[in-house]
């Protein structure tokens, strides 16, 4: 079992930034990957950044260059820089976690609301 906890949304006007910050329940290390999705009134979920236990990342083509995913191991405690935000990156962001063993268990935390006003 993992429990995510978010912080860190709110309102900013176009062009400014904000960071998230997802605390997991464990050692992030135990956990496989770790990534931030965001979904967009009347759109589908989506993956916006993502970094695995062994650290490498990625990123979806609209974020890359603005958005940067990074991790505190010691405070169990993966981050989502944004930076040049747009009104198009207005959403509800979920930290997600993926354990896996003899399946694949992912994981939610409770959506964070990020509003760009332009």
């Amino acid at each position: 079992q993992v429990q995510l906890v978010e912080s860190g949304g709110g309102l900013v006007q176009a062009g400014g930034s904000l960071r998230l910050s997802c605390a997991a329940s464990r050692n992030i290390f135990s956990i496989n990957a770790m990534g931030w999705y965001r979904q967009a009134p009347g759109k589908q979920r989506e993956l916006v950044a993502s970094i695995t236990s062994g650290g490498s990342t990625n990123y979806e083509d609209s974020v890359k260059g603005r958005f940067t995913i990074s991790r505190d191991v010691a405070k169990n405690t993966v981050y989502l820089q944004m930076n040049s935000l747009q009104s198009e990156d207005t959403a509800v962001y979920y930290c997600n976690a993926v354990v896996r063993s003899f399946k694949e268990y992912n994981y939610w935390g409770q959506g964070i609301q990020v509003t760009v006003s332009s």
